[in-house]
């Protein structure tokens, strides 16, 4: 097999040590050195220092967790070019796997071009991407938080989700910080109630008479607290994107453009992307490696399955959340296609389809630098018009009738 590259190396990374095999190619004979560093600033930097001494060109690591994470850092700053390789792509032969045949299986791959690199993105937009990811896990917290909130009150038999549809609202908390205070006259918690509250007053009432007692104030005075605490850690993280955002400023203007995606799903998607499209070489690669793509799965010449395949699971959760929201926008096409697969498809892949599309189209307006331009409801029957008219009659056909086709005069 042909030798791409005679000078690599390959590491195998851990929590506290990194085992590394230089592999050099000299006419026909392969040379091997192994020497295993442990991960402290200043082994890798001996680790770099050997990697250049060796003359490596080329360096394979694992994607290990956050533990590669380091070692990429710091030998990024040498001449090496990095290839961050996939685990389940470049796994062994069961059965024989230690740390150094692990090293100079990488190195192996390396040499001969069989690893297939992993996308890491540059540091702006890591930095991006840690800030979003955290306030998407702190949200779903609150969000757990409130759910316990809302148990508390079930125990009390406080009603309150019941009448009011935002337990954490201006009325909702109120009432609930009034419960924690003491206040336990339905009357009294009742007036405390907004005057857009459309729930009648007596209902309202029934709702807040309950059995609150101790227990119950200190849990839901502990889980306020929690939500409050979580609420001001959102909000830094806001601060820290509007101050770091302006790298991605013109980019969330586009990707704005589209329905169903807002400012912080825009830059949430370019989180996970980045900027730089040329990456990827169509816009096929992005959605295959975000997920969005149906799998290879063939045998006999049988295809076994058509499921997803799996991908970047924090842009593929995004841009299905972002999907649902297109498709209740009157008059667009993502409405129109979604419509259009769920009633032969099902609405979880009609869904999944609109991802896909909406994704499609965020890689050539980053790529070209346009804003989205809706093609209309009628997009679909336009374009395949012979084979609308055909399943319509089809169904007509279904029915009982025969249908004469009369086209209209112009």
């Amino acid at each position: 097999m042909e030798v791409l590259h005679p000078h690599c190396a390959g590491l195998d990374v851990h929590k506290d040590s990194v085992v590394a095999c230089a592999r050099h190619m000299t006419g026909s004979a392969v040379k091997r050195e192994v020497k295993t560093f442990k991960t402290t600033t200043t082994d890798l930097m001996a680790l770099s220092a050997w990697l250049a001494a060796e003359g490596c060109t080329h360096v394979v690591m694992e994607a290990t967790g956050i533990y590669w994470r380091p070692v990429w850092h710091i030998l990024s700053d040498g001449d090496f070019a990095l290839v961050l390789a996939n685990a389940a792509h470049v796994k062994n032969v069961p059965g024989r796997k230690t740390d150094v045949n692990d090293a100079t299986w990488l190195a192996d791959l390396m040499a001969h071009g069989l690893v297939r690199a992993s996308f890491v993105p540059d540091e702006p937009t890591q930095e991006m991407r840690d800030l979003l990811r955290t306030r998407k896990q702190l949200v779903r917290e609150r969000s757990s938080h409130i759910q316990r909130l809302q148990k508390t009150l079930e125990d009390a038999n406080i009603k309150l989700d019941s009448v009011i549809s935002d337990v954490m609202g201006l009325s909702g908390r109120t009432m609930v910080e009034a419960l924690i205070e003491g206040e336990a006259d339905p009357c009294a918690l009742a007036v405390l109630a907004h005057r857009r509250i459309k729930a009648p007053r007596d209902s309202l009432q029934e709702a807040l008479r309950g059995r609150v007692t101790k227990h119950h104030r200190f849990m839901l005075k502990l889980h306020l607290q929690q939500i409050d605490a979580l609420d001001a850690a959102i909000a830094q993280i806001d601060q820290e994107v509007d101050a770091n955002v302006e790298p991605f400023r013109q980019a969330v203007k586009i990707l704005s453009s589209i329905p169903g995606i807002s400012t912080l799903s825009a830059q949430a998607i370019l989180a996970e992307i980045g900027l730089d499209m040329d990456r990827f070489p169509t816009d096929g690669h992005l959605k295959s490696w975000a997920g969005l793509c149906p799998r290879n799965d063939e045998s006999a010449g049988k295809r076994r399955s058509n499921r997803m395949r799996k991908g970047a699971a924090w842009l593929k959760t995004m841009l299905v959340q972002c999907a649902w929201a297109a498709v209740r926008t009157k008059g667009s096409d993502l409405q129109a296609q979604f419509h259009r697969l769920r009633s032969r498809r099902g609405a979880k892949k009609a869904i999944g389809a609109v991802a896909a599309s909406m994704l499609t189209a965020i890689y050539h307006m980053l790529k070209d630098g346009t804003l989205y331009q809706d093609l209309g409801p009628d997009h679909f029957d336009q374009r395949a018009k012979a084979a609308q008219t055909n399943r319509l009659l089809a169904r007509l056909q279904n029915l009982g009738y025969a249908v004469q086709i009369t086209p209209l005069a112009a």
